[in-house]
């Protein structure tokens, strides 16, 4: 068990597979936190535009 985890830890063939995976977390975070900020932003612009219309 201990020889795998050896093996395993040595390996860089997996280290490409754990980048990839990394930079998917960090797409995922950026793409949720761009979501979200533009969600933000156009409701308030919508907000803004039926303020203006109703007064």
């Amino acid at each position: 068990m201990f020889d795998y985890l050896k093996r395993l830890w040595k390996d860089e063939e997996g280290l490409t597979t754990v980048e990839y995976a990394l930079l998917l977390v960090l797409i995922v975070v950026v793409a949720v936190t761009a979501w979200q900020t533009l969600g933000t932003n156009v409701k308030d612009k919508v907000n803004s535009v039926a303020n203006t219309v109703a007064g």
